[in-house]
């Protein structure tokens, strides 16, 4: 029964020792009587016991590594804390296993010196500036480096740049400043947009009043136009009838008629606006005018109160 027993157990060490199940996205390092002898990939794999071991497991995943703050001098001898992380992968599991004792601290030690070497190239303002530059620095020295290791740097990212307390106030003042200064400008732009607007208020509103002024100065022209033109067609008008008139029997006589009357109107009329009796010079003139109106009633007389006296 005993016997049976440690059979039993030495079987279930036999296979423990054997059967390896290698999980995903992971890989094992076998070694043979302390020799490198093969890598295994994940699944159900079989070791020789007591002869081949798994010396070394890695995971093949991406893996965040925290880099340890420090402080880095910039170009123009500033101080800054800088923290950052490095994401890597194993690539080569065997480079992994022996070709650095600790691959993980060499990757913290080499991103922390070069880190530094890119920063004191910078000044201060373009450290904020350029962190895709120092970033894409850090990964494209340590990937060159860490190529021996096994290791597949794949990015490098800064957590956070602290400036030491009296940059950040002196920078808070720039920022300040600078902003203090946008305002003015920005309402000096607007002051002189307003004036610009006003000017071009005004010079549309004179033009316009300038344009109704004109049009006002033409549609007066126009009108007094069309009344000259309307008097003188009237007057043309009148003078035609009266020609007209004065070609029929007894027009001529009609004239001379009313030119008589007209004439001893004037001269009554004369009279009677002054105390002075005015009398012309050559009465002649007054009695033929007189006469001669007579002559015209004398002849119009009978005309038009009796014709059978004609």
């Amino acid at each position: 029964m005993e016997i049976a027993l440690i059979v039993a157990v030495i079987a279930v060490i036999f296979i423990v020792r054997t059967f390896k199940i290698v999980p995903q996205q992971n890989a094992w390092v076998v070694e043979r009587l302390g020799k490198y002898d093969r890598t295994l990939t994940p699944g159900l794999k079989f070791v020789i016991p007591f002869v081949e071991r798994v010396a070394y497991k890695h995971s093949l995943k991406e893996v965040p590594l925290d880099v340890p703050s420090q402080v880095c001098i910039t170009r123009d001898n500033t101080q800054l804390q800088v923290d950052g992380i490095l994401y890597f992968q194993v690539t080569d599991p065997m480079r992994a296993s022996y070709g650095s004792s600790d691959y993980l601290t060499a990757i913290s030690q080499l991103a922390q010196t070069t880190l530094r070497s890119v920063i004191g190239k910078l000044e201060l303002d373009k450290t904020f500036e350029e962190r895709d530059l120092i970033n894409a620095s850090v990964v494209n020295s340590l990937d060159e480096a860490a190529m021996n290791w096994g290791v597949k740097v794949l990015r490098y990212e800064i957590k956070d740049l602290t400036p030491p307390a009296e940059i950040l106030r002196a920078m808070q003042a720039q920022i300040t400043a600078e902003r203090e200064k946008r305002a003015l400008i920005a309402a000096s732009e607007g002051r002189r947009q307003e004036q610009i607007n006003i000017a071009t208020g005004e010079r549309e509103a004179f033009i316009a009043r300038s344009e109704g002024e004109k049009q006002a100065e033409i549609n007066n022209a126009q009108g007094e136009a069309a009344a000259i033109s309307a008097v003188a067609e009237a007057t043309a008008e009148a003078i035609r009838k009266i020609a007209a008139a004065i070609q029929e029997p007894g027009g001529e006589q009609a004239v001379q008629l009313k030119v008589a009357e007209k004439a001893v109107e004037a001269y009554a009329g004369l009279a009677r606006t002054n105390n002075t009796m005015i009398v012309p010079g050559n009465m002649s003139e007054v009695a033929g005018l007189i006469g001669t109106a007579m002559a015209l009633l004398g002849k119009g007389t009978p005309a038009a109160g009796n014709p059978a006296g004609k």
